[in-house]
């Protein structure tokens, strides 16, 4: 949404202009000069915090001395800038005309009193900035002497280097062109490829780089590691610092952790932050690494010092978390999550959009067979992905395998050429394919077309597959996730679905119970499943090997297979989901999704007929003037309501939030940009929505000994400006020793 200038007779928004539009300042005093200059008796009863949130004032209505350019993307006020350029006549020329920005007319008491005032004002601040101006003239002489001709090359010289870095960065090139670290000494290798583009760049004429290294002997490398990694430090601290800054303006924002990566040879957790934007867009951007620790203890001090001290975030506005992880990991991150709400109740721990319910529960359960499962189907997508020819065996054997129901082998054919490990239904559909994969499977490792490696890779898929253990854990998973399947499903819909999916939970959760009462009726109907899968594919059913190894049985005892599984994966399987389904499901999640119907549409369905009051209080705090929330609500609800037949109800929180309109409710404004953060609502545009696709794509297309988090942040978030005047002055901060060096 672009900003308007609340000027009188001042037509400028920020989409038609590259000027720089200023917020009314929070300090009262400052705030009251602004609107009395500006002449607006309508925002005489505002707030300064209201007028600070909605309202803006464009540079061309106060003097050049009072505006600083701190960088080429940087624009601010100085401390004690006031407006004083107005137009305050032109809408004479057309009296008829209708203003929205009406003028206030003072009488001539009140204009004598004003020019009486202005006049002292302007004299004592004269004097002061006289003064202010001598000292700061002096310090700046004293402690900022002129750049001499030496330093402005080095600045120019280092501009350079990190300029290099920043388009390595951004096009995903490593700093090595190889594996192995420190082979370039040995002359068996190329120089790297830092290396490489300096030279290059010398070569088409960067003077500063050229008079730097024409001494240089041939084989000295320009730019030692050290400072690689060192400048590198600096880009990524400088990116971050552009996005952070948004983060902290839009106040309230959520945490999303992803699947541990390798990276230099150790597990970092991936973070994204959850936000919305001064133009009402919900962003999830990626905001880089953290080590993983082996105690859940040091992993959430590690998260909680980087986000709150170098990162510069308070976790008093975290609203919401989501940790989207599996194994060990899951079950750290969640004692992680646990310790963040006992510090900051309002960060509710929440699923996240970008994962189907369903897959969100299997990588939380602490079983060794689900894990198993949930790694082979990972490893299987990985390699159908590498080759379309590979894709076309597999379709061969769906075919095969399903040629009485053609239509059932058509849908899985179309399936299997998207992402289908990620759908609500994936273990349903895993259990349709399991028969075609190791038929695939089989026929790849026969197969002389396809290479060793690949045959090789075949070959281990189907020794997974062959396990009776994945076999029954599989049909586990698809018949107790099956009574979760609609409720995730809804969870990541539209918001008429999240909202209706908050009331179906107790239904859900019965149902679960009534499966946990009934387990030795369940379990047999899934056993009985599994059995006959196996026997289609001529696997037999016995107990896990691991298991067989560690307990030896007594003799003349036999454990039954069917009775091992009920104890080991049934009822302990569908026991966790319905503890999951609690915790991650708390109160506070519930009330806020409940929330929701502050949404038209929402409340259309409802027939206006709600009640948002007793929910509200969850975020009463973030609110710029909760005492009037109730007659707000109710004016929101009459507005909609009595609305025209031409209007159609907005649908989503965004459609709302883009609404004119919705800033004359300031108690629903908030309430909705908080909502919005919380990690299970849908990100509506996809333009906003891509850190966590790059990621992948920057994971899978970066060998692990190739990877770099500094270099990860910059090719993820290239859309992000860079400004390399701040990385050099940064860099020279950060370490003088190296400036003065150089």
């Amino acid at each position: 949404m672009p900003n308007f200038c609340a000027a009188p007779n001042c037509t400028r928004k920020s989409t038609q202009s590259d000027l720089a539009f200023f917020r009314f300042p929070r300090d009262p005093r400052r705030c009251s000069l602004w609107v009395e200059n500006c002449r607006r008796e309508d925002l005489e009863d505002k707030t300064p915090d209201q007028l600070n949130k909605h309202y803006r004032l464009c540079a061309k209505h106060f003097e050049p001395s009072m505006i600083c350019k701190t960088s080429p993307y940087r624009t601010v006020l100085k401390d004690n800038a006031v407006p004083t350029v107005f137009d305050l006549t032109s809408h004479l020329n057309n009296p008829h005309s209708r203003h929205r920005k009406r003028i206030k007319v003072l009488s001539d008491e009140e204009l004598r009193k004003m020019t009486a005032r202005i006049e002292n004002c302007g004299e004592q601040e004269q004097l002061k900035n006289d003064t202010q101006n001598e000292a700061q003239f002096e310090e700046i002489e004293e402690d900022h002497p002129p750049i001499t001709p030496q330093e402005k090359e080095v600045k120019d010289y280092l501009k350079s280097l990190f300029d290099i870095l920043v388009l390595m960065g951004k096009q995903n090139i490593p700093l090595n062109g190889h594996g192995e670290e420190g082979v370039e000494e040995s002359g068996a290798f190329t120089p790297s490829n830092f290396q490489s583009l300096l030279e290059s760049r010398i070569t088409a004429g960067d003077e500063v780089l050229r008079r730097r290294f024409e001494m240089t002997a041939v084989n000295v490398e320009y730019c030692p590691v050290t400072q690689q990694r060192q400048m590198l430090e600096v880009c990524e601290s400088c990116l971050r610092e552009e996005l952070l800054r948004e983060v902290r303006e839009s106040r309230f924002f959520s945490l999303v952790t992803d699947e541990a990566v390798e990276i230099s040879g150790e597990d970092h957790l991936p973070v994204f932050l959850r936000f919305v934007d001064e133009s009402n867009n919900l962003r999830e951007e990626f905001a880089g690494f953290l080590p993983c620790e082996e105690d859940e203890d040091a992993v959430f001090v590690s998260l909680h010092t980087e986000i709150t001290e170098k990162w510069g975030l308070n976790l008093e506005y975290c609203r919401g978390q989501s940790h989207v992880n599996s194994g060990d990991y899951a079950l750290k991150l969640k004692a992680v999550a646990s310790k963040l709400m006992e510090k900051y109740p309002l960060a509710v721990c929440t699923p996240c959009s970008t994962c189907a319910l369903n897959i969100w529960l299997a990588k939380a359960l602490p079983l060794a067979g689900v894990q198993m499962v949930l790694g082979t189907l990972k490893i299987i997508s990985s390699f159908f992905s590498k080759s379309p020819q590979l894709l076309s065996e597999l379709e061969n054997a769906i075919a095969t395998i399903h040629q009485a129901n053609e239509e059932r082998a058509d849908e899985l054919r179309e399936i299997c050429r998207t992402q289908w490990i990620e759908r609500h239904d994936a273990f349903e559909v895993a259990v349709d394919l399991l028969e075609p994969l190791l038929l695939c499977m089989d026929s790849v490792n026969g197969n002389a077309n396809f290479s060793r490696h690949v045959a090789f890779e075949a070959y281990s898929i189907s020794v997974n597959l062959e396990e009776f253990e994945f076999v029954v854990t599989l049909v586990v998973l698809k018949n107790a996730l099956s009574f979760t399947r609609a409720f995730g499903k809804n969870l990541q819909g539209n918001t008429l679905d999240v909202f209706f999916a908050a009331s179906s939970l107790t239904a859900v959760l019965h149902s679960l119970n009534e499966v946990m009462e009934n387990i030795e009726v369940y379990h047999e109907f899934w056993f009985e499943e599994a059995t006959n899968l196996a026997a289609k594919m001529e696997i037999p059913v016995k107990l896990p090997r691991l298991y067989l190894r560690q307990h030896r049985p007594e003799p003349g005892f036999e454990l039954l297979p069917e009775s091992y599984y009920k104890e080991s994966l049934s009822i302990p399987l569908v026991s966790r989901v319905i503890q999951e389904l609690k915790e991650i499901f708390s109160e506070t999640h519930l009330k806020a999704l409940k929330c929701l119907s502050l949404v038209p549409s929402v409340m259309g369905q409802m027939k206006f007929n709600t009640s948002e009051e007793s929910n509200a209080d969850l975020y009463r705090n973030d609110l710029p003037n909760p005492d009037t929330l109730p007659a707000e609500l109710h004016c929101w609800r009459i507005k909609w309501k009595h609305r025209g037949k031409d209007v159609d109800l907005p649908s989503t929180i965004y459609q709302t939030l883009q609404l004119s309109e919705v800033k004359f409710f300031p108690n629903v404004y908030s309430f909705l940009r908080v909502l919005c953060t919380l990690p299970v609502i849908k990100v509506e545009s996809s333009k906003y929505d891509c850190g966590r696709k790059r990621l992948r794509a920057y994971l899978s297309d970066t060998p692990a000994n190739h990877r770099s988090k500094s270099l990860a942040l910059l090719n993820i978030n290239y859309e992000v400006r860079h400004d390399l005047d701040l990385m050099v002055d940064t860099y020279s901060k950060m370490y003088p020793e190296k400036a003065d060096e150089q």
